[in-house]
């Protein structure tokens, strides 16, 4: 099998356009015609502040970011924020208090971690599973709060918010890990936003947050330095070194996305894709079962079970024999919920898409 005939539908790292993987190895032993990689680059040398710049500025054109944000590049990733978003923040106002919807593993994490740092507020009746968004006209937002913080995509259960919570003027917190860059977002309305670039924009390593100035500089004191959003705000993320080469892919996806239409264009793709297979989904007469409810399901992240509602594992198993025999890889659920899971990001196309389709609608065949 040729090497490109895999197709990988992994919820993160993820697949990388080709050209960019091709430019990344055409440049990897000497950058620029340097002679020397990026990987042996100094990070404080005019070349790499060059990189840096170019990923910051083709970041702040596609997102439309306004002036009064600073963007910087951390180490940590999402789980880093977990920590750093309640030190920097929750003493913003003196109750040191701050609301959370959690709708996913990813959020459950987030406050948990925060309760570490002051009090915790979870907006909502607890759910049962996360399958669903709770209404809004449900939620008991707290006033004081320093933030309401949520997370846009739930990688794990596949729910995804196609709305902006209304916070009636308290700071707006986003993880945007996994639906980063997929669709255009206004920055405007938020007050930090925070994504893990390996999933929608680049490799492991490097962590984007975005964050408005006046937010800056009320952290607490057990706040580690590398933390301290003002403190990388003021060093243009080089406070120490920072992940280099990361950063440097991460701008070679950017341009790719602005070559290719931008946010927008990412998006008509991106519900392109995902409509697919949720139609095969919807029109399995319970073959296939995905468990989200219909106005949240993510566009990202599409979990299903397969033979019934709860999963037949022996006919799950098959179905992964059989896509990888067809080099479709890493289409497994997340081990804390089973069954199948693909990951439709950004760089996965469309043809990719048909594949998986063609291989659902004949495994079904087979076996219904």
């Amino acid at each position: 099998m040729e090497e490109n005939q895999t197709i990988n539908f992994g919820a993160g790292p993820a697949k990388l356009p080709l050209s960019v993987l091709l430019q990344a190895q055409k440049e990897f032993i000497s950058y620029s015609g340097l002679g020397i990689s990026v990987l042996e680059m100094s990070h404080r040398s005019p070349d790499f502040n060059k990189i840096l710049n170019k990923t910051e500025s083709l970041l702040r054109e596609l997102l439309n970011i306004p002036d009064n944000y600073k963007v910087m590049f951390l180490q940590g990733g999402g789980s880093g924020q977990f920590s750093a978003v309640p030190l920097n923040l929750i003493g913003l106002k003196e109750d040191k208090c701050a609301d959370y919807l959690v709708t996913g593993t990813w959020s459950a994490k987030a406050a948990k971690e925060a309760e570490k740092y002051g009090k915790v507020n979870i907006v909502h009746p607890k759910l049962n599973s996360y399958t669903k968004i709770p209404d809004p006209s449900s939620w008991t937002l707290n006033p004081s709060a320093s933030y309401v913080y949520y997370c846009c995509n739930e990688t794990v259960h596949g729910v995804e918010y196609n709305f902006t919570p209304e916070t009636n003027g308290v700071v707006l917190v986003s993880d945007m890990s996994s639906n980063f860059l997929s669709r255009p977002v206004d920055v405007s309305k938020f007050g930090l936003i925070f994504a893990g670039a390996q999933k929608n924009v680049g490799c492991a390593g490097v962590t984007v947050v975005i964050v408005r100035e006046d937010l800056l500089g009320h952290t607490l004191k057990e706040c580690p330095i590398v933390l301290d959003y003002k403190v990388q705000a003021e060093n243009n993320s080089l406070y120490n070194t920072p992940p280099c080469f990361s950063i440097y892919i991460m701008g070679l996806v950017l341009e790719w996305i602005k070559n290719n239409g931008g946010s927008a264009a990412m998006e008509t793709l991106n519900k392109q894709k995902s409509s697919m297979i949720y139609d095969i989904i919807n029109a399995s007469n319970g073959f296939y079962v995905c468990p989200v409810d219909m106005l949240c399901r993510s566009r990202m992240n599409v979990p299903f079970r397969v033979g019934k509602k709860e999963g037949d594992e022996a006919l799950e198993k098959k179905f992964l024999e059989g896509a990888s025999k067809r080099g479709m890889i890493s289409l497994k659920g997340h081990r804390s919920v089973g069954g199948i899971r693909a990951s439709l990001y950004n760089a996965v196309t469309v043809e990719d898409t048909e594949a998986l389709a063609m291989y659902m609608k004949e495994f079904m065949k087979e076996h219904q």
